[in-house]
């Protein structure tokens, strides 16, 4: 089976990757520089490419500053820090990118169709307290049925498929599964931030920190 892995280089998307070669995929890698505050990210993605041995790494460019709209992609809007779990589930976040993940899976649809790819592997996760709207199960259900219908390759009976291996794991699962497949932790990156140590209070390093250490583990990412 080929398959297209959405890698950003955090800790889902390279869990994610390593499921894909556990299934027996042969993996290509897509990431995306959107010009985002925490492309910092891309360093990790490269490194988990190399390391999980993928078949081909494409980095797709383009900018999502030209409108904003998230504290991920307008640097006057502020990262929400320190918050805790509760306050995290109450509302979406300002770190919601609009439509990012649709975005996203066109990229890698287009990418795939050309590869006449069997799959496509995204590391959306619906329990997560982000609360991403483009991260859960029926968000994923309607862009399978786009897959159907929008592609040669769906029309003819042979649609990709989406696979979501994290959308119903916690954070804690998720951790205990990389582990099994051997994901390199020190690898990859997680924080909003953009400085070159993970900054250890915005709401993705406080949700990955709290599944390290109610798991009794060390996170070995550096942070300030």
């Amino acid at each position: 089976m080929k398959a297209v892995i959405l890698l950003s280089g955090g800790l889902d998307s390279s869990t994610v990757l390593y499921q894909a070669k556990a299934d027996g995929c042969e993996c290509y890698a897509i990431s995306f520089d959107y010009k985002q505050r925490h492309r910092r990210e891309l360093e990790s993605a490269r490194a988990i490419a190399l390391s999980a041995a993928v078949k081909a790494h494409q980095i797709v460019n383009f900018d999502l500053t030209l409108w904003g709209g998230s504290a991920l992609t307008d640097n006057e809007m502020e990262l929400p820090i320190d918050r805790n779990l509760a306050e995290m589930s109450q509302n979406i976040p300002i770190t919601y990118v609009p439509a990012r993940n649709t975005i996203f899976l066109s990229f890698a649809l287009a990418y795939a169709e050309t590869l006449e790819a069997d799959r496509i592997y995204i590391g959306v996760n619906a329990l997560d307290y982000s609360g991403y709207p483009d991260c859960r199960l029926d968000y994923i259900q309607a862009m399978q049925e786009v897959f159907r219908l929008g592609t040669k390759q769906g029309r003819e009976g042979n649609a990709i498929n989406i696979i979501t291996p994290l959308i119903e794991l916690k954070k804690t699962e998720i951790i205990q599964l990389g582990n099994q497949l051997g994901v390199p932790w020190e690898q990859t990156w997680s924080c909003y931030a953009g400085g070159e140590n993970a900054c250890g209070v915005c709401d993705s390093c406080r949700l990955r920190l709290a599944a390290f250490e109610e798991l009794g583990l060390k996170d070995p990412v550096p942070y300030a």
